[in-house]
């Protein structure tokens, strides 16, 4: 994973100006600017607004909707915790709770040495092997508190 790069308007208008002539330009544009940024900043969405003639309050409404959209930068790396009903059947509640506690954060949030986000998502495909998880894009199920352990262990 490459570390993002500081907010830059002059490398943000580089981007927006690759996007901004194709047909449904904002979400390839926004993604686009989240991997340069490691995040949608707030001084991105006037400027994106500007370039498709849309609204701030439109540009806003996809970042804040989708939710692989960021604000702020992930940690080094992302655990995505399914919430799903198969993998809810399976415990992933409390397993949710047990990464909680072991690193410090909530759902949502990102270690204090910027070492894991951890988020919630909605379904992974994984149903026949919950509970499960995404780890820096790699799937992995049939997770158990001492797999989630050994997981995090390995992370530099």
């Amino acid at each position: 994973m490459r570390a993002p790069e500081p907010w830059n308007p002059d490398r943000a208008a580089e981007v927006i100006a690759r996007h901004k002539d194709a047909p449904g330009a904002l979400l390839p544009l926004l993604h686009e600017l989240q991997g340069v940024f490691g995040c949608i900043p707030d001084e991105a969405v006037r400027p994106v607004a500007e370039a498709l003639n849309l609204s701030r309050a439109e540009v806003h409404g996809v970042v804040s909707f989708y939710h692989d959209f960021r604000r702020d930068p992930a940690g080094r790396h992302v655990l995505k915790l399914c919430q799903a009903e198969a993998c809810q059947s399976m415990g992933c509640r409390s397993l949710a709770a047990e990464v909680e506690q072991r690193l410090g954060v909530r759902l949502g949030e990102t270690t204090a040495d910027g070492r894991v986000t951890v988020e919630a998502v909605y379904c992974l495909g994984l149903c026949a092997t919950a509970p499960s998880a995404m780890l820096d894009g790699q799937v992995v199920g049939r997770l158990t508190p001492a797999r989630v352990e050994a997981l995090l262990e390995t992370l530099p």
